[in-house]
């Protein structure tokens, strides 16, 4: 077993955990929603303090693994984004393009394939249904706080799975 194997897994979401999405949530405001321009603006998210130095502390014990509701067309932009605020190197897990599931279902789905093959030490997400049904299934989470919270953006997680 390679010695990356054998350390637990921390979990970070990243967009209002790692990432600001304020700037950009004018665009999920009106009717339709933006989708195109909310993902384009990403790249441009300014870094989260508190969840960039918590995300860099744990990564002196765990290995990290980012678990992200955004579309897997983002993944260039997300690793670029992450490299570029000093995140410690890890796994991306994204949603589907066309996976449409509220986060709370396909972020416990990842959540239970990686605690079959190692210790998941800790999720650390923003969305409070995803740390309810987390906590239910028995992982220890850290509620990621720090962030403004929006309305469109909560009912886009969990009504149009999306983020």
């Amino acid at each position: 077993m390679a010695e990356s194997s054998k350390r637990p897994i921390a979990v970070f979401d990243i967009d209002n955990t790692l990432a600001d999405t304020a700037h950009r949530q004018r665009f999920l405001e009106r009717r339709p929603r933006d989708w195109d321009a909310f993902f384009a603006a990403a790249p441009h998210d300014p870094p989260i303090a508190e969840g960039i130095a918590l995300a860099v502390a744990t990564g002196e014990e765990c290995e990290i693994v980012y678990l992200t509701g955004r579309p897997e067309r983002c993944r260039r932009d997300t690793r670029d984004w992450l490299a570029a605020h000093g995140l410690p190197e890890g796994q991306v897990h994204m949603r589907r393009n066309a996976d449409r599931r509220p986060a709370r279902h396909t972020k416990l789905e990842i959540l239970r394939r990686l605690a079959e093959r190692r210790e998941v030490r800790v999720l650390v997400d923003d969305d409070e249904l995803v740390c309810d049904a987390a906590e239910r299934a028995g992982f220890s989470v850290v509620r990621a706080r720090w962030a403004d919270r929006s309305a469109a953006l909560e009912q886009a997680q969990e009504g149009e799975g999306r983020t």
